[in-house]
């Protein structure tokens, strides 16, 4: 299996969602251990809550309602197709 290839098999689908879980609760927890406030935890749940929104706008919001003719292979993908798209849609003085 080429490192770069799509995963095809369910279990290690499964275990690249749990690895980011695992990955995502320590990376917060080391931060809110080393700034234990409030203020901190707040911020890092907005933080966590704006990219997991950002993320389902990049592949729910334009796949379902904007770019139904372009399927995008990850997240910098869909911010290319975005700003491309961008570039083509301003008016020109």
């Amino acid at each position: 299996m080429k490192i770069t290839a799509d995963l095809k098999r369910p279990w290690l689908i499964h275990a690249k969602g749990l690895f980011f879980i695992i990955i995502g609760v320590i990376s917060a927890g080391l931060l809110f251990i080393q700034v234990p406030t409030f203020r901190t935890a707040v911020l890092l749940c907005l933080t966590i809550w704006a990219f997991c929104r950002f993320y389902y706008y990049l592949f729910y919001v334009l796949d379902r309602y904007l770019g139904r003719e372009k399927r995008f292979s990850g997240v910098i993908a869909a911010i290319q197709y975005l700003i491309s798209n961008s570039d083509r849609n301003e008016p020109k003085a």
